[in-house]
């Protein structure tokens, strides 16, 4: 789907990234599908409530793809351009992961499309939980990581709150998911305070690739 991609290179980045920490690398780019103008987005069915959602619009046997990105959300992150990046989660630890959020639900939708795979609402928004979490931590790994994993733990998952013009399926996906992640993150902590990257990893990769109800299981139960 042709978009007015502005030039935001933020997105690529968190794509490497996020392609790094799961292993494997997507042909699709983020970049080449954000769209900026409201009016747009609107007309390719944006609901106008948050700075960012990713538009899906199935046809002709595939999808149609757009990631609108609200331009005052761009402006948040251009503050901290040439920055270096612990300034960005110190400064607008909110709008970081805002970006966060609609890359990974563009790379989860693009890599579940190639292996012809569906993807419920709540799949996604659960592996998006995850993937802030993961990005935001492994920025700072080569620090005293423990802390900091603590701390984003209570900032993601328990220090949250909800537009009030979500209905009532669409309030109750938000908090499970919310629910679900957090408990897989926790899950995570041993190895993060056990500096074992290897195997935050292996855990990391083997959940993204679990579909479906298996994976919402997983996050919530583990085994």
């Amino acid at each position: 789907m042709p978009t007015d991609a502005a030039d935001f290179p933020l997105v690529g980045r968190l794509q490497a990234h996020l392609e790094a920490i799961y292993g494997f690398r997507c042909e699709a780019r983020a970049e080449a599908f954000v769209v900026v103008d409201a009016e747009v987005a609107a007309l390719l069915g944006g609901t106008g409530r948050a700075p960012e959602e990713l538009l899906v619009l199935e046809a002709r046997g595939g999808l149609e793809v757009a990631l609108y990105l609200d331009p005052g959300l761009r402006e948040r992150m251009d503050r901290y351009a040439g920055s270096p990046l612990g300034s960005v989660l110190e400064g607008d630890l909110d709008g970081y992961c805002q970006v966060t959020e609609g890359v990974s639900h563009f790379l989860y939708v693009a890599h579940t499309a190639h292996y012809e795979r569906t993807v419920s609402l709540l799949e996604l928004e659960a592996q998006a939980e995850v993937d802030k979490f993961v990005v935001c931590l492994l920025h700072r790994w080569g620090e005293g990581v423990a802390g900091w994993a603590r701390e984003l733990l209570g900032r993601l998952f328990d220090q949250v709150s909800y537009q009030p013009l979500l209905s009532g399926e669409e309030r109750w996906r938000y908090e499970e998911a919310n629910r679900v992640s957090r408990r897989f993150c926790a899950r995570l902590m041993p190895h993060v305070q056990d500096r074992r990257l290897d195997r935050l990893l292996g855990d990391l990769r083997y959940a993204y690739r679990l579909g479906a109800e298996a994976k919402l299981r997983h996050f919530a139960h583990g085994g």
